[in-house]
């Protein structure tokens, strides 16, 4: 994490823009705190990624709250392409200076942007969609970026794709687990089962209705995220010899349908 910050903060000077990626379910809690100082004095567009997936009320407070400062903040989403046509007229805004004295020397520059987030957080899939060809290398996992590396497209704009970005420490568990319960963090060194108890937890404090939906179990007043665990995997299914829950599989399922959006449009934040 060290050394990619270093490589961000060396690359600075060769971008106009930065274009910041947050998960639209977590708009507060994927924000990296060491961004603020890392790109202070450059211009910045905010995408909130994967906005099919949340809460469309919670995005609309999310937007108006990361852009009271005067902040160009969009929701988007890659897989319907919600909104990508606005990414361009929001930087040719933010970069309306620049641009018009290049205009002015008669120089046709091309515009390059440092594309920045945490990890999974979707920044090779955005550059792919926008440039419209599968040059960054994207998978629905953490990690997969490992070095910064240029992306060039045919409509003057080059993207400087960078790896994902975690911060040191923690200041809040609960926004640990929010990522984790994202994808953010790889789950192979996550205690899965722990992580799915947590998540049904916020659920039910949030969106018991969708549980309900989705599970066909009334998540009750006096019972634990554990016994509606319990409950989900036996209505599911998820039995192993002598009727006992299989907590694995039911772990499994839990957090792989509510990151593909199957429990419902929710924002953890």
């Amino acid at each position: 994490m060290a050394k990619a910050k270093r490589k961000m903060k060396e690359s600075l000077s060769l971008v106009d823009i930065v274009i910041e990626l947050l998960d639209a379910r977590l708009p507060q809690s994927s924000r990296n705190p060491d961004f603020a100082d890392i790109f202070s004095g450059k211009p910045r567009l905010t995408l909130l990624t994967k906005s099919s997936l949340a809460d469309d009320s919670a995005t609309e407070y999310w937007i108006r709250t990361l852009s009271a400062d005067g902040s160009a903040v969009i929701a988007i989403d890659c897989k319907t392409k919600k909104n990508i046509n606005k990414i361009m007229p929001a930087i040719r805004v933010l970069l309306k200076e620049k641009l018009e004295r290049y205009e002015q020397k008669g120089m046709n520059k091309t515009v390059k942007a440092m594309v920045v987030g945490i990890t999974n957080v979707g920044k090779s899939t955005f550059i792919n969609t926008l440039s419209g060809k599968r040059t960054a290398k994207a998978e629905d996992r953490p990690g997969v970026t490992r070095k910064n590396q240029w992306i060039p497209t045919d409509f003057g704009m080059e993207f400087l794709d960078t790896p994902g970005v975690l911060w040191h420490k923690f200041e809040e568990k609960e926004v640990a687990i929010k990522l984790a319960c994202t994808g953010a963090i790889r789950d192979e060194i996550l205690d899965t089962l722990g992580l799915s108890l947590r998540l049904l937890e916020m659920l039910c404090k949030k969106y018991p209705h969708l549980l309900a939906e989705r599970y066909k179990v009334e998540p009750l007043a006096d019972e634990s995220p554990y016994e509606l665990f319990l409950k989900i995997g036996v209505k599911r299914g998820f039995l192993m010899s002598g009727g006992v829950v299989d907590e694995d599989r039911c772990a499994s399922v839990l957090l792989d349908e509510f990151r593909g959006g199957k429990i419902g449009k929710i924002t953890l934040d």
